[in-house]
């Protein structure tokens, strides 16, 4: 059988972080898709189409994998691909109440697909992207955090 997982997130941007847990899941699922939310109630400083060329660009290395924007329920975007396992990424364990939520309900919406949790590696465990736009909004050093693509599309963002 082939396993196809989802990783969907905001990607606002994409991380050190993210990347790590593509690369790492590529090495465990046939195909791993990478789904960017729209998520407008989060307000994201990059617009849908930038955050996926982002991912894109960033991840364009890493094979096995697909990428993709949605702004529909995630358990219609997980049929859409025809996967069968949510990838969601845990950082600390104040993370771990919502994300056990969300995967209660995704198995309640699709009982056939599987929520799998992976830990960053340690030195990528501290990194939000929310943190790293307000570091990059008060003009620190992101470097350290993201692809030097995203640090730069940051600072034009910003500028």
């Amino acid at each position: 059988m082939k396993v196809t997982a989802l990783y969907p997130g905001t990607f606002d941007p994409i991380t050190n972080g993210h990347t790590d847990l593509v690369r790492r899941a590529a090495r465990l699922f046939d195909e791993v898709v990478v789904a960017v939310a729209a998520n407008p109630q989060k307000a994201p400083l990059f617009s849908l189409s930038e955050r996926v060329e982002l991912v894109r660009a960033v991840l364009a290395d890493i094979k096995g994998i697909r990428i993709f924007g949605f702004d529909n329920l995630l358990v219609d975007c997980v049929r859409d691909h025809k996967a069968n396992v949510i990838l969601r990424g845990l950082r600390a364990a104040s993370d771990f109440e919502y994300e056990f939520q969300l995967a209660g309900m995704n198995r309640r919406l699709a009982p056939d697909v599987e929520t799998v949790f992976m830990t960053p590696s340690e030195q990528e465990m501290f990194i939000s992207a929310s943190l790293v736009k307000e570091i990059a909004l008060h003009g620190g050093n992101v470097s350290d955090f993201v692809n030097p693509l995203v640090a730069a599309a940051l600072a034009a963002k910003i500028r």
